[in-house]
């Protein structure tokens, strides 16, 4: 980790500067893959998912009987572990229901709003070294809850042709009517475009690497939603002299584990907090698993001496962190201050995994600082708002020639017609 003190804010865009990978021929393959998955389909997919997975399928379509073994393989303790986070990201999820409210603008003019579920979604599960199927329930279950009539997963096969059971285990209890064994590219083109035996979806959802990444990025354009622009992963901690720095520093390595492209970022007010942090992190990094990979993100991560407060808060809202965790003492200081994040964890006992699984929130954030703009999924991320308006004749007549002088003004004349014609009704209707 790269240090700096109390650096001049005209610096901090280069200092909090994101990981770049070179991608100047990476949408130029991802295109060429799409348009073969949308002119040949399920042939496509069978051609890349040989290239792409070593495994040569005759079916994509994950059978009953593959369901019904990952559910004989998942054992019982990760099973009720699943159930917890089921009920509590059910419970936050379904609390963000919204009512309908009708509201009268003007006497006789009544308007109203309703959250409609988008009838058909596409989920992404990444599967290979770290199977998420702590995302299956994040994005299953609200999909769910909004009412979403199909819900789709796609997940990348083993070389066995198998989908990891854990994944299918979660897909069954969360929801999912359908999965299929793609991965990559080929699942976001299907899931597009539709195949002889994918269909289509409406909105796509989930995490990937910069392929996947590239590819919901390039079907949004022209073919079908997607949930937010996103890239790799990345948190903030923000520690002073009364956190343990244990603590922090598997904050720290719990999010650079995840790639070789994630960032950390540690912000503290003195620079013994620092070096305690960075010493449990030499310490702890050496069990990992994952250590090695972890040890790679940790170069494009930095942490900072930022003594004073605003400086502090300024940076966080500059930077905008998919995670941030302020594990700080007087730590309530920072809320309402905190403009753009993804989702905040607040004191020592809220690490961030608390968020990727069990908690309730989602854990299905904007990366790369689209925090400034986009919020993280919940249930809205799987509805639509259609609004409603029932005039009566009072009505009309209240806000009538307001809507005849405006579109006269703006020289659209059938838009003034379309009132003239009701008014007149309405005065001949009330002298007769």
């Amino acid at each position: 980790m790269i240090r700096y003190e109390n650096p001049p804010k005209e610096s901090w865009a280069e200092i909090l500067k994101r990981p770049l990978f070179d991608v100047s021929e990476l949408y130029e393959k991802v295109q060429s893959v799409l348009n073969e998955i949308r002119t040949e389909g399920d042939k496509a997919l069978r051609k890349y998912t040989l290239q792409f997975d070593n495994v040569q399928l005759d079916s994509f379509l994950v059978s009953n009987e593959e369901i019904e073994e990952a559910n004989r393989l998942v054992d019982s303790e990760l099973k009720n572990a699943i159930q917890l986070a089921i009920e509590n990201i059910s419970k936050f999820h379904s609390s963000q229901k919204s009512e309908i409210k009708k509201i009268e603008t003007q006497k006789g003019v009544t308007c109203w709003q309703k959250a409609v579920p988008i009838e058909k979604v596409g989920l992404y599960i990444p599967g290979g070294t770290a199977p998420l199927f702590s995302t299956v329930l994040m994005l299953a279950l609200p999909a769910k809850i909004a009412g979403c009539k199909e819900i789709l997963l796609c997940s990348p096969p083993d070389k066995n042709g198998k989908i990891h059971p854990a994944i299918l285990y979660a897909a069954k209890v969360a929801g999912v009517t359908q999965i299929y064994k793609l991965g990559g590219v080929q699942a976001i083109g299907a899931m597009a475009y539709g195949t002889e035996t994918v269909p289509a979806s409406y909105k796509i959802f989930g995490p990937g690497n910069q392929y996947v990444m590239a590819a919901k990025q390039l079907v949004s354009m022209n073919d079908v939603s997607i949930d937010m622009p996103a890239g790799p992963s990345e948190v903030l901690v923000v520690a002073d002299e009364t956190s343990n720095p244990a603590f922090v520093a598997s904050d720290l390595l719990s999010q650079a584990e995840h790639g070789i492209d994630s960032q950390v970022v540690l912000i503290t007010n003195k620079i013994d907090v620092a070096e305690k942090v960075l010493t449990e992190i030499e310490n702890q990094v050496k069990y990992l698993p994952r250590g090695k990979t972890a040890c790679k993100a940790l170069k494009n991560s930095v942490f900072v001496i930022q003594e004073n407060f605003e400086d502090q808060i300024d940076l966080i809202n500059e930077y905008a962190p998919e995670h941030l965790i302020i594990s700080t003492k007087n730590y309530t200081k920072y809320i309402d201050k905190i403009m753009n994040a993804g989702s905040v964890f607040l004191g020592e006992y809220t690490p961030e995994s608390a968020g990727d699984y069990a908690s309730g929130t989602n854990h299905t954030l904007p990366t790369n600082g689209w925090a400034k703009s986009y919020s993280g999924v919940n249930l809205d991320s799987f509805t639509k708002m259609i609004t409603f308006q029932e005039i009566s004749k009072e009505g009309l007549k209240n806000i009538g020639p307001a809507i005849e002088k405006m579109a006269e003004a703006e020289e659209l004349d059938a838009h003034k017609n379309a009132v003239t014609l009701r008014l007149k009704e309405i005065q001949e209707m009330d002298f007769s």
